[in-house]
Protein backbone atom coordinates (compact mmCIF):
# COMPACT_ATOMS: atom_id res chain seq x y z
CA UNK A 1 0.00 0.00 0.00
CA UNK A 2 1.25 3.56 -1.12
CA UNK A 3 2.31 5.36 1.81
CA UNK A 4 0.67 8.48 2.12
CA UNK A 5 3.34 11.74 3.25
CA UNK A 6 1.92 14.95 4.20
CA UNK A 7 4.74 17.84 2.87
CA UNK A 8 3.84 21.35 3.80
CA UNK A 9 6.96 23.01 2.62
CA UNK A 10 8.15 23.48 -1.48
CA UNK A 11 11.49 23.18 -0.79
CA UNK A 12 11.05 19.69 1.01
CA UNK A 13 13.94 17.34 -0.84
CA UNK A 14 10.94 14.25 -0.64
CA UNK A 15 9.75 15.74 -3.64
CA UNK A 16 12.70 16.54 -5.75
CA UNK A 17 11.49 14.29 -8.85
CA UNK A 18 8.60 16.91 -9.16
CA UNK A 19 11.16 20.08 -8.80
CA UNK A 20 10.82 22.55 -11.77
CA UNK A 21 9.62 21.47 -14.68
CA UNK A 22 8.88 23.84 -16.81
CA UNK A 23 13.05 24.69 -16.30
CA UNK A 24 15.07 21.08 -16.58
CA UNK A 25 11.60 19.10 -17.78
CA UNK A 26 13.55 16.02 -16.61
CA UNK A 27 14.35 15.43 -20.17
CA UNK A 28 17.86 13.78 -20.46
CA UNK A 29 18.78 16.38 -23.24
CA UNK A 30 18.90 19.13 -20.91
CA UNK A 31 20.29 20.28 -17.89
CA UNK A 32 18.71 18.80 -14.47
CA UNK A 33 17.01 16.42 -16.91
CA UNK A 34 16.82 12.77 -14.58
CA UNK A 35 15.28 11.03 -17.96
CA UNK A 36 12.04 10.05 -15.99
CA UNK A 37 8.44 9.43 -17.08
CA UNK A 38 6.19 12.02 -15.73
CA UNK A 39 2.30 11.42 -15.65
CA UNK A 40 0.02 14.37 -15.16
CA UNK A 41 -3.84 13.44 -13.63
CA UNK A 42 -5.76 11.04 -12.70
CA UNK A 43 -6.05 9.17 -16.05
CA UNK A 44 -2.82 9.92 -17.01
CA UNK A 45 -1.63 8.17 -13.92
CA UNK A 46 -3.40 5.06 -13.40
CA UNK A 47 -2.19 4.67 -16.86
CA UNK A 48 1.46 4.74 -15.46
CA UNK A 49 0.56 2.62 -13.01
CA UNK A 50 -0.88 0.20 -15.30
CA UNK A 51 2.46 0.11 -17.75
CA UNK A 52 5.64 -1.62 -17.31
CA UNK A 53 7.25 1.28 -16.28
CA UNK A 54 8.79 1.24 -12.30
CA UNK A 55 6.85 3.90 -10.68
CA UNK A 56 8.84 6.08 -7.79
CA UNK A 57 6.04 8.11 -6.37
CA UNK A 58 2.93 10.16 -6.64
CA UNK A 59 2.27 13.77 -5.58
CA UNK A 60 -0.85 15.68 -5.92
CA UNK A 61 -3.78 17.42 -3.53
CA UNK A 62 -5.81 14.83 -1.15
CA UNK A 63 -8.88 14.68 -3.57
CA UNK A 64 -6.52 13.56 -6.48
CA UNK A 65 -4.71 11.34 -4.18
CA UNK A 66 -7.96 9.68 -3.04
CA UNK A 67 -9.35 8.76 -6.59
CA UNK A 68 -6.52 6.56 -7.11
CA UNK A 69 -7.40 3.91 -5.43
CA UNK A 70 -4.83 1.35 -7.67
CA UNK A 71 -2.74 3.02 -4.99
CA UNK A 72 -3.39 0.23 -2.61
CA UNK A 73 -1.86 -1.84 -4.38
CA UNK A 74 2.09 -0.11 -4.91
CA UNK A 75 4.14 0.14 -1.91
CA UNK A 76 5.78 3.84 -3.00
CA UNK A 77 5.23 7.34 -1.35
CA UNK A 78 2.20 9.50 -2.26
CA UNK A 79 2.72 12.76 -1.26
CA UNK A 80 -0.06 14.95 -0.45
CA UNK A 81 0.10 18.30 -1.07
CA UNK A 82 -1.64 21.77 -0.97
CA UNK A 83 -1.95 23.08 -4.92
CA UNK A 84 -0.04 26.19 -3.71
CA UNK A 85 2.46 24.09 -2.68
CA UNK A 86 2.41 22.07 -5.54
CA UNK A 87 3.11 24.94 -7.70
CA UNK A 88 5.52 25.51 -5.90
CA UNK A 89 7.17 22.89 -6.16
CA UNK A 90 6.53 21.81 -10.04
CA UNK A 91 6.89 25.56 -11.36
CA UNK A 92 3.36 25.88 -12.73
CA UNK A 93 -0.63 25.72 -11.33
CA UNK A 94 -1.24 22.08 -12.36
CA UNK A 95 -4.99 21.96 -13.11
CA UNK A 96 -5.35 18.02 -12.96
CA UNK A 97 -3.77 18.33 -9.09
CA UNK A 98 -1.62 15.07 -9.35
CA UNK A 99 1.32 13.73 -10.72
CA UNK A 100 3.62 10.26 -10.55
CA UNK A 101 6.87 10.19 -11.40
CA UNK A 102 8.65 6.32 -12.53
CA UNK A 103 11.99 5.14 -13.59
CA UNK A 104 12.55 4.38 -17.69
CA UNK A 105 11.84 0.45 -18.41
CA UNK A 106 14.15 -1.06 -20.67
CA UNK A 107 13.35 -0.43 -24.39
CA UNK A 108 12.32 -3.58 -26.54
CA UNK A 109 13.91 -4.37 -29.17
CA UNK A 110 12.60 -3.82 -32.98
CA UNK A 111 13.05 -6.96 -33.59
CA UNK A 112 10.30 -7.84 -31.11
CA UNK A 113 7.54 -5.38 -32.07
CA UNK A 114 7.94 -5.90 -35.70
CA UNK A 115 7.84 -10.50 -34.67
CA UNK A 116 4.42 -9.46 -32.89
CA UNK A 117 2.66 -6.80 -35.44
CA UNK A 118 0.34 -6.56 -38.37
CA UNK A 119 -0.43 -2.93 -38.08
CA UNK A 120 3.05 -0.83 -37.78
CA UNK A 121 3.61 3.10 -37.79
CA UNK A 122 7.39 4.66 -38.98
CA UNK A 123 7.90 7.98 -38.32
CA UNK A 124 10.81 10.16 -39.73
CA UNK A 125 11.53 13.37 -38.04
CA UNK A 126 8.50 13.88 -36.00
CA UNK A 127 10.08 15.95 -33.34
CA UNK A 128 6.84 17.97 -32.31
CA UNK A 129 6.74 16.56 -28.67
CA UNK A 130 2.84 17.16 -29.02
CA UNK A 131 2.13 15.89 -32.68
CA UNK A 132 4.03 12.37 -31.06
CA UNK A 133 1.72 12.17 -28.36
CA UNK A 134 -1.17 12.66 -30.80
CA UNK A 135 0.12 10.05 -32.88
CA UNK A 136 0.32 7.59 -30.19
CA UNK A 137 -2.83 8.35 -29.17
CA UNK A 138 -4.32 7.89 -32.61
CA UNK A 139 -2.47 4.79 -32.72
CA UNK A 140 -3.64 2.86 -29.29
CA UNK A 141 -7.35 3.83 -30.14
CA UNK A 142 -7.04 1.80 -33.92
CA UNK A 143 -5.19 -1.20 -32.83
CA UNK A 144 -1.54 -0.26 -34.21
CA UNK A 145 0.72 -3.15 -32.50
CA UNK A 146 3.57 -0.69 -32.60
CA UNK A 147 5.70 2.59 -33.25
CA UNK A 148 8.88 2.53 -34.92
CA UNK A 149 11.08 5.65 -34.80
CA UNK A 150 13.27 6.67 -37.72
CA UNK A 151 15.88 9.77 -36.94
CA UNK A 152 14.89 13.44 -35.92
CA UNK A 153 11.74 11.92 -34.03
CA UNK A 154 12.08 13.24 -30.12
CA UNK A 155 11.39 11.36 -27.19
CA UNK A 156 7.89 9.61 -26.99
CA UNK A 157 8.55 9.76 -22.92
CA UNK A 158 9.11 13.36 -22.77
CA UNK A 159 6.18 14.94 -19.99
CA UNK A 160 3.95 16.57 -22.89
CA UNK A 161 4.42 13.64 -25.19
CA UNK A 162 2.69 11.44 -22.18
CA UNK A 163 -0.02 14.25 -21.66
CA UNK A 164 -1.20 14.82 -24.86
CA UNK A 165 -1.30 10.96 -25.45
CA UNK A 166 -3.66 10.47 -22.69
CA UNK A 167 -0.86 7.74 -21.15
CA UNK A 168 -0.97 5.83 -24.40
CA UNK A 169 2.08 6.19 -25.35
CA UNK A 170 2.84 3.83 -21.73
CA UNK A 171 1.36 0.98 -23.66
CA UNK A 172 1.81 1.18 -27.07
CA UNK A 173 5.50 -0.36 -28.13
CA UNK A 174 8.19 1.79 -29.74
CA UNK A 175 11.64 1.48 -30.83
CA UNK A 176 14.41 2.83 -32.93
CA UNK A 177 14.35 1.58 -36.39
CA UNK A 178 17.96 1.62 -37.18
CA UNK A 179 20.05 2.08 -39.54
CA UNK A 180 17.87 4.99 -41.34
CA UNK A 181 16.92 4.47 -44.51
CA UNK A 182 18.16 0.41 -44.46
CA UNK A 183 15.80 -0.83 -41.89
CA UNK A 184 12.70 0.12 -44.04
CA UNK A 185 14.28 -2.59 -46.51
CA UNK A 186 14.88 -5.14 -43.39
CA UNK A 187 10.98 -4.55 -42.35
CA UNK A 188 10.11 -5.51 -46.20
CA UNK A 189 12.10 -8.07 -45.65
CA UNK A 190 10.08 -9.34 -42.70
CA UNK A 191 7.06 -9.24 -44.48
CA UNK A 192 6.02 -5.79 -44.13
CA UNK A 193 4.29 -3.86 -47.02
CA UNK A 194 6.03 -0.51 -46.51
CA UNK A 195 3.48 2.98 -47.79
CA UNK A 196 4.99 6.33 -47.50
CA UNK A 197 2.55 8.65 -46.74
CA UNK A 198 3.03 11.74 -49.17
CA UNK A 199 0.34 14.63 -50.96
CA UNK A 200 2.74 13.59 -54.15
CA UNK A 201 1.45 9.75 -53.71
CA UNK A 202 0.43 8.09 -56.78
CA UNK A 203 -2.11 6.22 -54.81
CA UNK A 204 -5.16 6.51 -52.59
CA UNK A 205 -4.02 4.93 -49.41
CA UNK A 206 -7.24 2.63 -49.70
CA UNK A 207 -6.13 1.29 -52.49
CA UNK A 208 -3.09 0.02 -52.24
CA UNK A 209 -3.97 -2.07 -49.48
CA UNK A 210 -5.48 -5.70 -48.99
CA UNK A 211 -6.57 -7.48 -46.26
CA UNK A 212 -3.65 -10.30 -45.89
CA UNK A 213 -0.96 -7.74 -45.93
CA UNK A 214 0.83 -6.33 -42.41
CA UNK A 215 1.53 -2.83 -43.21
CA UNK A 216 3.82 -0.33 -42.06
CA UNK A 217 2.72 3.23 -42.63
CA UNK A 218 5.42 5.78 -42.88
CA UNK A 219 4.64 9.40 -41.78
CA UNK A 220 7.55 12.45 -42.04
CA UNK A 221 8.05 15.52 -40.44
CA UNK A 222 5.64 18.16 -39.76
CA UNK A 223 7.20 20.58 -42.61
CA UNK A 224 8.62 18.97 -45.00
CA UNK A 225 7.23 15.69 -44.50
CA UNK A 226 9.31 12.68 -45.53
CA UNK A 227 13.16 12.56 -46.64
CA UNK A 228 13.06 11.68 -50.10
CA UNK A 229 15.25 8.81 -49.06
CA UNK A 230 12.78 7.59 -47.06
CA UNK A 231 10.19 7.24 -50.28
CA UNK A 232 12.47 5.18 -52.34
CA UNK A 233 12.94 2.94 -49.41
CA UNK A 234 9.01 2.28 -49.16
CA UNK A 235 6.84 -0.09 -51.60
CA UNK A 236 4.80 2.44 -52.51
CA UNK A 237 3.89 6.30 -51.95
CA UNK A 238 0.47 6.57 -51.11
CA UNK A 239 -1.90 9.64 -50.47
CA UNK A 240 -5.18 10.53 -48.48
CA UNK A 241 -7.28 11.64 -51.17
CA UNK A 242 -8.43 15.57 -49.75
CA UNK A 243 -10.55 18.57 -51.47
CA UNK A 244 -9.04 20.83 -53.82
CA UNK A 245 -6.65 23.64 -52.65
CA UNK A 246 -5.37 21.36 -49.66
CA UNK A 247 -2.63 20.09 -50.16
CA UNK A 248 -1.50 18.10 -46.41
CA UNK A 249 -2.94 17.58 -42.79
CA UNK A 250 -1.07 17.49 -40.32
CA UNK A 251 0.71 14.46 -39.51
CA UNK A 252 -0.91 13.40 -36.34
CA UNK A 253 -4.60 14.31 -38.02
CA UNK A 254 -2.80 11.86 -41.16
CA UNK A 255 -1.81 9.17 -39.10
CA UNK A 256 -5.33 9.05 -37.76
CA UNK A 257 -7.06 8.48 -41.36
CA UNK A 258 -4.14 5.67 -42.15
CA UNK A 259 -4.93 3.97 -38.96
CA UNK A 260 -8.46 3.98 -39.25
CA UNK A 261 -8.40 2.70 -42.91
CA UNK A 262 -6.55 -0.07 -41.86
CA UNK A 263 -8.91 -0.51 -39.09
CA UNK A 264 -11.45 -0.40 -41.04
CA UNK A 265 -9.42 -3.39 -43.22
CA UNK A 266 -8.55 -5.45 -40.90
CA UNK A 267 -11.99 -5.27 -39.57
CA UNK A 268 -13.47 -6.27 -43.05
Amino acid sequence: MARVIEVTDPADPLVADFRDLTRADRRPDRPGGQGLVIAEGVVVVRRLLASPYPLRAVLGIRRRIDELTELADVDIPAYVTSADVMAKVVGFHLNRGVLAVADRAPAAPAERIVARARRLAVLEGVGDHENLGALFRNAAAFGVDGVLLGPGCSDPLYRRSVRVSMGHVLAVPFARLEPWPGGLKWLRDQGFRVLAMTPAGTLPLADALSPDDRVAVLLGSEGPGLTAEAVDAADAAVRIPMANGVDSLNVATAGAVAFYVLASLAGS
